[in-house]
């Protein structure tokens, strides 16, 4: 790992990221850079189109702005540093859990860094997971709105789409297993967690070179109200209407447009491929 003194960081903030929050962390870390005199550039918003005169990237913002890097610098090589500053930060507590910005500081300027695996769904990479139907279905609502910090807002809308959702048909192939028939949600995680605290693949690792794979069958509304907080809690793999199993590829069809979120952008398809990509980045954690 390269001193202090040889490092050439390049931050990166979206503006938009947990509405505004995002920018406040970017200066924070940008000022404890200039005081320990680091190299370094910030770019709110428009990044470059080129990273490789920088040894370090520092992210700064939720999944949705991670999501946005790793689809723009598919072949990044430098090792990265997600910083919390969106609405979700669900892969930001998988790899820092609560640390205070100080902490992960430390971290991002000393740490090693280590292999983080990725997903690929239809073209198209994620870090954190892809989750298809009701998940979809909550994301899309809140497309396009302000988002409370944390699972506030996922939550207000889970609760509504709790009565108002109606479960899809799907067919799901992994290897010779084969899964048909009506289902809540359809998960394919490479992180913990999603929706800014639902524990959905308690089990997932992101560096073990497979996807935790949880699906729900079609429930009533009044055993999705019961049930609900136990997924929440990640209580949940050993219930009878859930399916778990790990995989390195999945494909999910349905005749019908399916709802579904990669790392919280939301997306459409009526037939979904996925596939891990190991050690896809480098992260400092």
């Amino acid at each position: 790992m390269l001193p202090s003194s040889e490092k050439n960081i390049v931050i990166l903030c979206n503006s938009a990221a947990g509405a505004g929050i995002a920018v406040g962390c970017a200066h924070q870390v940008e000022a404890v850079l200039s005081s320990k005199h680091i190299l370094h550039s910030i770019y709110i918003n428009n990044w470059p189109d080129n990273l490789a005169s920088f040894t370090d990237v520092f992210i700064v913002g939720g999944d949705g702005t991670l999501n946005y890097f790793i689809n723009r610098y598919t072949n990044i090589q430098q090792p990265l540093v997600l910083f919390k500053g969106g609405t979700g930060n669900d892969f930001h507590w998988l790899l820092y859990g609560t640390k205070i910005l100080e902490d992960q500081l430390q971290i991002a300027l000393h740490a090693n860094a280590k292999p983080i695996d990725m997903g690929k769904c239809n073209g198209r990479y994620f870090i954190n997971g892809v989750g298809i139907g009701f998940e979809g279905a909550v994301v899309k609502t809140l497309t396009g709105r302000n988002k409370l910090p944390g699972k506030t807002s996922f939550l207000f809308t889970i609760l509504k789409k709790i009565f108002t959702y109606r479960s899809a048909n799907y067919l799901i192939q992994c290897g010779e297993k084969a899964i048909a028939g009506r289902k809540l949600l359809v998960d394919i995680s490479n992180g913990r967690r999603a929706g800014g605290g639902f524990h959905i693949a308690p089990k997932a690792a992101a560096n073990d070179g497979l996807l935790d794979v949880v699906i729900a069958d079609a429930l009533t509304v009044l055993k999705r109200l019961r049930y609900l907080p136990v997924i929440e809690k990640g209580k949940h793999l050993g219930l009878p209407f859930i399916h778990h199993f790990k995989t390195n590829k999945i494909s999910v069809e349905s005749d019908e447009p399916m709802p579904y979120h990669m790392d919280g952008e939301y997306f459409e398809a009526t037939k979904i491929v996925i596939e891990l990509v190991p050690n896809a980045v480098h992260f400092r954690y």
